[in-house]
């Protein structure tokens, strides 16, 4: 079970990633820090959440946050410049989010060409 966080945190994470979320993802985020998101393909993406640490409980459950996955991520060679992954499906592909741009895409571990998709965010 996820819980809401708190807009300054979403701001320390965004300037850590260098962008701005896009809204519609700071309201989920902020609503319900993680969690499941469905795409128009297919479902099952783990939204990576921001970053609590207000107490024990919330910072061990937000360990996999959006700028360390992201990190993680940009270590692959593959991976595109700058982008930020927002989602994972838990075989290693990716939803991110290139620079300039509030388009999401998926992002195949194994090379295939990226695939801008549109998600479901319920709260």
């Amino acid at each position: 079970m996820a819980f809401p966080v708190s807009e300054d945190r979403i701001r320390i994470a965004e300037e850590k990633l260098g962008r701005q979320l896009p809204s519609v993802l700071r309201e989920r985020l902020m609503a319900d820090n993680g969690g499941e998101v469905e795409d128009d393909r297919r479902d099952g993406w783990i939204l990576h959440p921001v970053r609590d640490d207000t107490d024990r409980k919330r910072l061990t459950r937000t360990a996999n946050d959006i700028v360390r996955e992201t990190e993680s991520a940009r270590e692959q060679a593959d991976f595109p410049s700058g982008a930020v992954a927002i989602a994972e499906d838990g075989t290693g592909d990716a939803l991110i989010l290139l620079p300039g741009s509030d388009e999401i895409y998926i992002w195949s571990h194994e090379g295939e060409p990226l695939v801008q998709t549109v998600l479901t965010m319920h709260p």
